[in-house]
């Protein structure tokens, strides 16, 4: 079987019921190589947030995906993924905010940066000593970047950049062209939640595409 051209990152909806969710995350896990899993979680105190991971981690960790966490509001997301057991957090903010995460996180765990809305601003998350830049998420309105957009910002990065780079691709449809940039992985979102054959056939379908890498142009 070919290489894979990249591998595949999974985010999750806004969670708020981790026992309502496990189930379908352990399917999506299970179903394939599935390198990271992003829990994005509902805003709750922090011993709240420290019980969703530990409901919803090992479904993931168990498959040998790395778990990160992203929460909004004020909780302290470095120790709340400590205790939960995550592999790592996915922040958004300037470049003193992930400078802090970063000391705060040292290596023992992963940093990940999303929301940027430029090539300057990736540049700079990528200064901040991130361990990966994601490309394309959905915006506060729900709509996404053009694919071809997209597919020339990861690019750009792959070619230019040591720091992987996560391409976040709108359908499983759009993961070979996505893949095709370079980049090292690709993620998947509500196209594997809302998969009319479920996440496990969402997540082999996505991998299938993988190994079909196009060329980036």
């Amino acid at each position: 079987m070919p290489e894979p051209a990249a591998r595949l990152y999974l985010v999750s909806p806004m969670i708020d019921d981790a026992d309502a969710f496990a189930p379908r995350l352990a399917a999506a896990c299970r179903a394939g190589d599935v390198a990271a899993v992003l829990l994005r979680l509902q805003p709750a105190d922090a011993r709240t947030l420290v019980n969703r991971i530990k409901a919803l981690a090992p479904a993931a960790q168990e498959t040998g995906a790395a778990v990160l966490i992203e929460a909004p509001g004020e909780s302290d997301l470095a120790s709340v993924a400590a205790r939960g057991g995550a592999d790592g957090v996915h922040a958004t903010g300037d470049l003193a905010v992930l400078r802090a995460m970063r000391e705060r996180l040292k290596g023992e765990r992963i940093l990940g940066t999303g929301g940027l809305r430029s090539k300057h601003d990736a540049m700079t998350a990528g200064e901040a000593g991130v361990d990966y830049v994601m490309f394309g998420e959905p915006r506060p309105d729900g709509s996404s970047a053009p694919l071809e957009s997209l597919a020339d910002r990861a690019a750009w990065w792959a070619e230019i950049f040591e720091t992987p780079c996560v391409a976040c691709a709108p359908s499983v449809e759009a993961v070979a062209r996505l893949a095709g940039t370079g980049a090292e992985f690709v993620a998947l979102g509500d196209a594997v939640w809302t998969h009319p054959d479920g996440p496990a056939a969402a997540v082999k379908a996505a991998l299938e595409r993988l190994t079909t890498k196009e060329i980036a142009r």
